[in-house]
C-alpha cells in the first residue's frame, strides 16, 4: 500500500512540475474574478490561429489540461479557466444556477482576454457551459467540440432531478473533496489508465471547493444541453467525442447529443470519462484536427460587442 501511495505522489509531483510552466493567473471579468492558465503561441511568426478555450468538468479544474497546453500551445493561444466557484474564481451569485449564469461569466472573461472568436472545447459539465455560450453567442464560436458531454437533467422529471442533485450533494457533505477524490476518481478512467493518469485525476479532484462543487451540482440538475445544441445546429460547427469505455457519460448518450447537434461523432479507444488525461496523444490529435477545420483569422474586436 505504501509503495502505491509513493507511486501516485511521485506521478502527481511530476505533472505538478510540468504545470508550473503555465502560471495560474486571475483577472477581473465583469463583477467576477476568474482564475485561469494559458499557453501562448509565438505570435512573432505571424501566427493568427484562433484561440482554443478549454472548459473542465465538475470534479476538475484548469490544471487538468496541462498535457494539452504542452502540445497544442505551440500552434495557438490555449486558455483554460477555473469555472466559477473553482480555484480562485468567484462563485456565481445564484444558489441554484443555470447554464446561462456560467455562460455570462465566460463571455466577460473572453472579453477581458481580448478573444472575439475562438474554438471552444467543453468536457463533461464544461460541455453544458460551452453549449449555453454557443447558443447565446454563435458568432463568437468558430467551432464547438464536446468531449464526454454531460447532458444535464433539466428535461427530466422534477423528482429525478431532485434525487440526482441531492445524492451528489449528500456525497459531497459526507466525503469532502479529498474523500471524493479517493472514492470517485477511479470512475473517471478506463482500466487501461496509467498510475500517472490516476494520480493526476485524484490531484485535481481533491482541490475542488465545496461551495463551487455544490453550485455545479445544481447546474447539472438544471441544465438541458440538448436544447442548447438544437439551437446551435446549423449555426455553429460542432463535433462530439467520447471515450469508448466512459461509464459516466456513456457513448450511446453522447451519440444521442451528437445526433441532436447534427454533428460528427467519434469514440476514442481505451479511454474513459477523463480521456484527455489518460490518452493525451489521441485527444490532442482530436482537438488539433478539429481546430484545423476552422478559420484561422481573428475577426475585428467589434465582434466582441455584438
Amino acid at each position: 500500500m505504501n509503495e502505491a501511495i509513493d507511486i501516485h505522489a511521485s506521478s502527481a509531483a511530476t505533472l505538478d512540475t510540468r504545470l508550473a510552466r503555465f502560471t495560474l493567473r486571475d483577472v477581473r471579468a465583469g463583477e467576477a474574478c476568474v482564475s485561469y492558465r494559458e499557453a501562448a503561441a509565438d505570435q512573432a511568426n505571424g501566427n493568427e490561429a484562433l484561440p482554443l478555450v478549454l472548459l473542465h468538468g465538475i470534479g476538475s479544474g484548469a490544471a487538468s489540461w496541462v498535457q494539452q497546453f504542452e502540445v497544442l500551445g505551440g500552434a495557438r493561444r490555449v486558455l483554460a479557466w477555473d469555472a466559477p466557484g473553482y480555484g480562485a474564481s468567484t462563485p456565481v451569485s445564484s444558489a441554484s444556477p443555470g447554464a446561462a449564469d456560467y455562460a455570462r461569466v465566460l463571455r466577460d472573461w473572453l472579453d477581458v482576454a481580448g478573444i472575439a472568436r475562438c474554438v471552444l472545447v467543453g468536457h463533461s459539465l464544461g460541455a453544458i457551459v460551452a453549449g449555453a455560450f454557443a447558443a447565446a453567442h454563435p458568432q463568437r464560436v468558430s467551432g464547438l467540440l464536446l468531449i464526454s458531454p454531460a447532458g444535464g437533467y433539466g428535461a427530466a422529471d422534477p423528482q429525478v432531478r431532485a434525487d440526482k442533485r441531492d445524492a451528489r450533494l449528500a456525497m459531497l457533505a459526507e466525503l469532502g473533496p479529498q474523500g471524493l477524490a479517493d472514492k470517485r476518481s477511479a470512475n473517471m478512467l478506463s482500466p487501461h489508465a496509467s498510475d500517472e493518469a490516476r494520480a493526476w485525476v485524484r490531484w485535481n479532484m481533491a482541490r475542488v471547493i465545496p461551495h463551487g462543487y455544490a453550485q455545479a451540482t445544481h447546474l447539472l440538475a438544471n441544465a438541458d444541453l440538448a436544447a442548447d445544441l438544437a439551437q446551435c445546429a446549423g449555426r455553429v460547427p460542432m463535433a462530439v467525442a467520447v471515450g469508448a469505455e466512459d461509464t459516466i457519460t456513456p457513448p450511446a448518450a453522447c451519440e444521442r447529443l451528437a445526433h441532436i447537434a447534427q454533428a460528427p461523432f467519434d469514440t476514442i479507444a481505451r479511454a474513459g470519462h477523463a480521456g484527455y488525461i489518460e490518452q493525451p496523444d489521441a485527444y490532442n490529435a482530436l482537438i488539433d484536427t478539429f481546430c484545423q477545420k476552422h478559420p484561422l483569422i481573428q475577426p475585428s474586436q467589434e465582434t466582441i460587442q455584438q
